[in-house]
């Protein structure tokens, strides 16, 4: 099979030792004779797995005393709704970080549990950069402040992760979850899509504070109550077994890689390795983002007519570069650059940027 570079943004790629350990113990989980997706979820084995899964987030995010970990369903979609159903009452109001489609659907959730302030938009920008510490304006005592780390569509990325005095910040970490070290305690809550950063598609990541727990109200269904959920240890009904155990696998990978410190340094290199190519390219190439907003995870840009983009992505998925192609509602070119895409895929796509821009500029 010949050697091909996924670039996709979601589902996204997976670290190539972590597909061969899966291929290898597909059939037969540790010598049990079973498939971990035919264990029980109860089982001995897989308990000890979420536990594991717990304690490396913990370990690899330095989370203080006082957090817990959970693996939930339905993706960041669920928590648009989740957070402000478990924390937002009608007489509190939730402030928004609004810098993207991803954000703009998270307010729109939070509507419909209670109050909302929008405390910065860069809507009026196309979403180019994301906001400085002065355009932030937040009401009085706000319940929470959220904020989307990393914005897939637009490829901006808040490079230092904003922090507001005692005002516990709630964030959407999707796509750049432990791509980097940062420092947990200002957050009550930080949820992640695993299918970009942390293994497929199926399971979400929560990390909450236990303080947090007590303040769920009895009225929110069982299934969409943070406290029970902790309460059972991510098990109150079955969860989403495969992936919990894939995403256990990747967390193992990165702790032997050498933790968020040392992936954090890759990323830079990596994506480093591309933006040098639109910088270099007099105009061919035209970045989305703003420079002090670009993200690391995903690099946004357009070439000088939509059909040298067809071309441009057409062709390389016949070199083995794949998933280069923009969001539909904003087009373009988007190449994802998540933790597990090596360097080698970067300088490939670096040097067919060159060669197309010569042959084709």
């Amino acid at each position: 099979m010949s050697q091909v570079y996924n670039f996709n943004a979601g589902p996204a790629i997976l670290p190539r030792p972590v597909l061969e350990h899966i291929q290898h113990e597909l059939l037969d989980y540790e010598g049990r004779g079973l498939s971990i997706m035919e264990m029980s979820h109860r089982s001995k084995e897989f308990m000890a797995l979420v536990a594991e899964a717990e304690a490396l987030i913990k370990e690899l995010l330095a989370v203080p005393s006082g957090y817990r970990v959970l693996f939930l369903q339905g993706g960041a979609s669920t928590q648009f709704a989740m957070v402000p159903m478990n924390f937002l009452s009608s007489e509190r109001t939730a402030d928004y970080l609004v810098t993207g489609v991803w954000s703009e659907k998270a307010l729109e959730g939070a509507n419909l549990f209670g109050k909302t302030h929008i405390a910065a938009s860069t809507k009026a920008e196309q979403y180019r950069r994301v906001p400085r510490l002065a355009d932030v304006k937040l009401s009085d005592n706000p319940v929470y402040v959220h904020l989307t780390s990393n914005n897939t569509i637009y490829g901006t990325q808040w490079r230092t992760l904003p922090m507001f005095g005692d005002h516990p910040l709630a964030a959407d970490m999707s796509s750049d979850i432990l791509s980097r070290p940062f420092d947990v305690a200002p957050y009550g809550l930080i949820y992640a899509g695993a299918q970009k950063n942390l293994g497929p598609a199926g399971v979400t990541i929560v990390i909450i504070r236990e303080e947090w727990l007590a303040r769920v109200p009895k009225t929110v269904p069982s299934m969409l109550r943070y406290d029970i959920h902790a309460k059972n240890d991510s098990l109150y009904n079955t969860p989403p077994v495969f992936p919990i155990y894939v995403t256990c696998l990747v967390l193992r990978w990165l702790q032997e890689l050498g933790g968020a410190e040392e992936i954090a340094l890759r990323n830079e290199t990596k994506a480093a390795t591309i933006y040098h190519v639109i910088d270099e390219s007099d105009g061919f190439y035209r970045g989305h983002a703003e420079r002090d907003s670009r993200s690391l995870m995903n690099i946004t840009f357009r070439l000088p007519t939509e059909e040298q983009e067809k071309t441009f992505a057409s062709q390389a998925k016949a070199q083995g570069i794949v998933g280069l192609e923009g969001h539909r509602s904003v087009g373009g070119i988007r190449a994802s650059t998540y933790n597990a895409m090596p360097l080698e895929g970067c300088a490939a796509l670096a040097e067919y940027m060159r060669e197309f821009q010569r042959t084709q500029g």
